[in-house]
C-alpha cells in the first residue's frame, strides 16, 4: 500500500495550514482597508493631522501617492485571492502538492509562502 503521507499532507497538516492562511487573510484584509483608507483620505486632501512641512512634501507627491496606493490595493487583492484559492486547495486535499512536479512542496516553504502552488525545484526550472 502506498503510504498517503508522501501523496498529500496529513489532515492535521492541513488543519494547521488553514489555521495560518486565515489569519493571514484577515491581516491582509486589515490591511488592505488602511490602504483604501489612505487612499480616500488622498482623495479628501485631509490635513487635519498633517504639519505644515509634510503639507509641502505632500502636494508635489499626491499623484504618485494615489497611484502607489492603487498599486499596492491591487497587490493586496491578488495576495488575498491566492490565500482564499490555497483555501480550496486545503478542502479538496491538495494544498502543497507542487503543480510542476506533483511532489510536495516543503513546509517550511508553505509556512513562508502559504500560497505556494510550486515547490522550490519547480520555481528553479522555470528560471
Amino acid at each position: 500500500m502506498v503510504d498517503e503521507q508522501q501523496i498529500r499532507y496529513s489532515d492535521a497538516d492541513l488543519a494547521e495550514f488553514k489555521e495560518l492562511i486565515t489569519k493571514k487573510i484577515e491581516k491582509a484584509k486589515a490591511d488592505l482597508d488602511l490602504i483604501k483608507s489612505a487612499y480616500m483620505n488622498d482623495l479628501n486632501n485631509g490635513t487635519d493631522d498633517t504639519s505644515p512641512t509634510f503639507k509641502a512634501f505632500e502636494e508635489g507627491s499626491e499623484t504618485m501617492s494615489k497611484e502607489a496606493n492603487s498599486q499596492l490595493a491591487i497587490r493586496q487583492e491578488k495576495f488575498i485571492r491566492d490565500l482564499k484559492n490555497a483555501l480550496i486547495r486545503i478542502e479538496n486535499k491538495t494544498y502543497g502538492i507542487c503543480k510542476v512536479t506533483g511532489k510536495l512542496i516543503g513546509k517550511e516553504r508553505l509556512k513562508l509562502v502559504p500560497h505556494a502552488t510550486m515547490s522550490i525545484e519547480a520555481k528553479n526550472m522555470q528560471r
